[in-house]
């Protein structure tokens, strides 16, 4: 059993004591201090000496001090020296105030050294190859994990973890299996996976995994891969599907599935994603079309210009943002914040070019640009790439649908994704609001009753972060979004979306309240990841309710304060961390997965403590009055 490091300023330790018992006794000490100096000249000379000494000590001498006696034990709990303690050995700026929930600074102190689950208390070697993705139920008594061994392996959350069933996808052309998610019953494992395929090939598919048999009911196409796939109800999910339009030109679908395909006398529209039902035992993979009446719903269709695609699709349920509002901000900004669009509000300025139709504007804006081109005008001369961005936009003009607002006080969900508008690095988050009626596989199939000119769906909001996205995680009561982003060089500019800005190696962890749409908090950092742009890989993080970990490049886990925005904990692998999970009962869980092929579960120090406490032994007559009735 082994501790993780320390992101703090150092372990508990002795500062020099006579040094601070030379500081004058008269000195001012805070009016909460004096107060409990109280009595004669002499009487309360004492007590500040030992005041000053007292707060020249750490954490650990103070509390060692206090056990010499009743005086000294008062000074030691002292809310005014544990204020000066908990500022010193944390380093969190003065400005920031207390959390809200806590009720004394020694107890709050306590909290962030005791309650961090930085404590190696199992190591998982089941996997044979790199571990990507880690994932628990909601219940916490379940956990899932995905691996380049092309293995979904479901574990028994104990006091000790065990192994309750492994699925292999190899059968099923699958290469890895990359992410999963339980449904919020805990009855379904969401699986998703790549196929076998040439390095460039983005094809996945997304499969269905019951929890009460591990049998496998259905398996849904996903392009591409990363797009992950998620739970949008108990038994609907959402896929993807990429159609290429031109050279950097194409639109993604977002498909609303159901996990039981059942079939039925006649098949949808020849569009639908290819996705295949697997009675047990599964069969091999079909390239079929659905067979499937309302199974499979289109929800969104959006264009993607300049190389860029829809990925990493999550929902967030507005129906939670009910916490109080956490104290995210405190402090001064780190760096200029991210610009975040709201794209459902329009200028007044712009009524009256609205008013007009939209095929007429957009087929006067491409006749008014390839007259320029033909006639040589003084602009510079467009690029191949960049004259398909453009006229592209324009043909968009008259066929996007507007947002679509929901009901007041309707119980709303946000479609969340990483998305781009410059190249085909992920530099933005789009939001799109998805409506009661959208969440059912029920009705229109396949997006019957689109209107001929509404050919694409347009966002709700755009979250510009100015960098490569790399992982994002919602907390637990889906109001605020985390993200990891390796930022562009400052005031860098796209010239060609096939060569996207160098990218940092440090990483900042951005904070937005998505009930708000702003940036909330200045950036965590601490973890860093070194591989280009070309080739950047998700690095997952998660959030609890006081706590948000990250994996990263650098070997290491980190783990933070959500209110102090620190660093409390380094949990070292041997490889790079990929994903990191919180159990969901019990925060102070936390499991991590490596390239190393390993799953590491941390457990905080006062867990550790509790389950190593040895069990008391019977008392001597209990033991022989038990025997004699036997």
């Amino acid at each position: 059993m082994s501790r993780g490091s320390c992101c703090r300023p150092g372990g508990f330790h002795h500062r020099d004591a006579a040094a601070g018992a030379a500081v004058g006794a008269e000195e001012g000490l805070p009016a909460e201090a004096q107060r409990q100096c109280g009595g004669s000249a002499s009487g309360r000379r004492r007590p500040r000496l030992v005041y000053q000494i007292f707060l020249s000590l750490g954490p650990a001498d103070v509390l060692a001090a206090g056990l010499v006696c009743r005086q000294w034990q008062a000074v030691s709990r002292d809310e005014f020296l544990w204020r000066e303690q908990f500022y010193r050995y944390y380093q969190v700026a003065r400005d920031v105030p207390r959390h809200p929930a806590a009720t004394s600074w020694y107890e709050e102190f306590q909290r962030l050294y005791d309650a961090v689950p930085c404590v190696e208390v199992q190591t998982l070697k089941e996997h044979t190859d790199q571990v990507l993705h880690l994932s628990f139920s909601h219940s916490g008594y379940q956990f899932a994990s995905c691996s380049k061994d092309c293995t979904v392996k479901i574990w028994n959350n104990d006091l000790t973890i065990s192994l309750l069933h492994s699925a292999d996808m190899r059968p099923y052309n699958w290469s890895y299996t990359q992410f999963s998610q339980f449904n919020q019953d805990d009855s379904l494992l969401l699986a998703s996976g790549v196929f076998l395929g040439p390095h460039n090939s983005s094809s996945g598919e997304i499969a269905v995994i019951s929890l009460d048999t591990f049998v496998l009911l259905s398996r849904v196409r996903n392009k591409p891969y990363d797009v992950f796939g998620c739970w949008l109800t108990e038994t609907s999910l959402i896929s993807g599907n990429l159609h290429r339009i031109g050279d950097i030109t194409s639109c993604s679908v977002l498909w609303l599935n159901n996990a039981f395909q059942v079939r039925a006398g006649r098949a949808p529209a020849a569009s639908a994603p290819s996705s295949a039902r697997c009675p047990p035992p599964c069969a091999p993979p079909q390239d079929v079309e659905s067979e499937n009446v309302n199974v499979v719903k289109r929800l969104f269709k959006i264009q993607n210009l300049n190389a860029s695609t829809i990925r990493t699709v999550m929902v967030a349920d507005c129906s939670r943002f009910d916490s109080p509002d956490l104290l995210l901000d405190a402090g001064d900004p780190a760096g200029p914040p991210c610009r975040v669009f709201d794209l459902g509000i329009e200028d007044e300025d712009e009524d009256e070019e609205a008013a007009s139709p939209g095929p007429t504007r957009a087929k006067e804006g491409l006749r008014r640009l390839l007259d320029g081109i033909l006639e040589g005008g003084a602009q510079p001369p467009l690029s191949e790439r960049a004259l398909e961005t453009k006229v592209a936009e324009l043909l968009a003009q008259g066929r996007t649908k507007p947002p679509e607002r929901g009901t007041a006080g309707a119980l709303n969900k946000l479609l969340i994704f990483t998305t781009g508008c410059l190249t085909y690095s992920p530099h933005q988050i789009g939001i799109k609001q998805i409506l009661p009626h959208q969440m059912t596989t029920a009705g229109p199939v396949l997006g019957e009753g689109r209107g001929s000119d509404a050919f694409f769906d347009s966002l709700d909001h755009v979250i510009d972060v100015h960098g490569h996205i790399i992982g994002m995680g919602l907390s637990p009561d889906n109001r605020y979004l985390y993200v990891n982003s390796r930022a562009w060089p400052s005031g860098s500019v796209v010239a060609d979306p096939m060569q996207p800005p160098p990218i940092a190696e440090e990483i900042d962890l951005l904070v937005f309240d998505l009930k708000t749409m702003r940036e909330v908090k200045r950036a965590l950092r601490a973890h860093r990841a070194y591989t280009p742009n070309d080739e950047c890989f998700f690095i997952f993080l998660d959030v609890s309710r006081d706590f948000v970990a990250s994996g990263a490049e650098d070997r290491h886990g980190y783990i933070w304060d959500r209110h102090y925005n620190i660093c409390l904990a380094k949990l070292r692998h041997q490889d790079v961390v990929n994903s990191v999970v919180f159990s969901p009962q019990e925060q102070e869980l936390l499991l991590t997965a490596s390239d190393d092929a390993t799953i590491k579960a941390w457990r905080s120090p006062r867990t550790v403590r509790v389950h190593q406490a040895p069990r008391p032994r019977p008392r001597p007559f209990f033991s022989w009055f038990a025997s004699q009735r036997r």
